[in-house]
């Protein structure tokens, strides 16, 4: 099997090493990051610059690594296209400082490598450690094995990833595995301003997240009781039930033959 391994808190984090690290146990490993933390960039691309990439020597031997001065959907494009010898098995993103939950996953730039793997014909798992504080990736990074060694065994349907959260505790701490969907989680932005040694206003955004009315089974409220969450999430964007909705609007003049020069 191999797998390739790629991130948005950058090449250098712990999260992406102790992935690598415990992923080299089950299969070889290409590991392509950015060279510098690219968190919530969602899915960007870089069009408008070169992409550079670097070797770098930040992980166990036999480990291939590669720093990326773009996103982490850059990441996956160029590795997948250009640096990895043979099309990846699975493509892993994490595993994350901090969780992604509910509606993170459209800020996310872990969420997005997963997501553009997928669209790529890659299975591919979104890992985080849902704490800010905690270095200690060891039992996420245990979880991953295991989670690999089923995703390469079941198999995925096309267009769907695995966002996986796991909890900052002990293995003994934790109550299990849950596959459920995702909570609503939305954000109070405050923007502070500043000034900058000019004199000139500039802006910080800040804030906190705000977990709306959310049901128990949903991943935020399942991670805050210790349990793994897994949530399978396709990006197919239309709503289908509001096709014939929409249909019935009126836009005579724009029917074929109707409209003016």
């Amino acid at each position: 099997m191999l797998i390739l391994v790629t991130n948005d808190d950058g090449i250098a984090a712990a999260g992406i090493r102790a992935l690598a690290e415990s992923l080299k146990k089950i299969a070889d490993v290409a590991v392509v990051a950015p060279e510098r933390e690219r968190s919530a960039v969602g899915h960007a691309i870089t069009m408008h610059k070169p992409l550079r990439a670097n070797r770098v020597n930040y992980f166990g031997e036999g480990i291939n690594a590669w720093s990326v001065n773009g996103t982490p959907s850059d990441c996956v494009k160029l590795g997948m296209e250009v640096l990895v010898k043979g099309k990846p098995d699975l493509v892993f993103s994490g595993i994350n400082r901090g969780p992604n939950l509910g509606t993170d996953v459209l800020y996310s730039g872990t969420v997005s490598a997963a997501i553009e793997a997928v669209m790529m014909g890659v299975p591919s798992a979104a890992l985080s450690l849902a704490s800010y504080e905690c270095e200690d990736y060891g039992t996420a990074a245990e979880f991953a094995v295991l989670l690999a060694q089923n995703m390469y065994r079941e198999g995925l349907d096309g267009n769907t990833l695995l966002n996986v959260n796991i909890p900052a505790v002990s293995k003994r701490e934790l109550k299990g595995v849950r596959v459920t969907r995702l909570g609503t989680r939305k954000y109070v932005n405050s923007f502070q301003t500043r000034l900058d040694p000019h004199g000139r206003e500039y802006y910080w955004m800040s804030g906190e997240a705000v977990n709306e009315n959310n049901e128990s089974d949903c991943d935020i409220n399942l991670v805050a009781e210790n349990y793994i969450t897994i949530t399978p999430v396709h990006f197919e964007l239309t709503r289908f039930d509001y096709i014939e909705r929409l249909s019935k609007w009126r836009f005579e003049l724009f029917k074929g033959g109707n409209g003016g020069a």
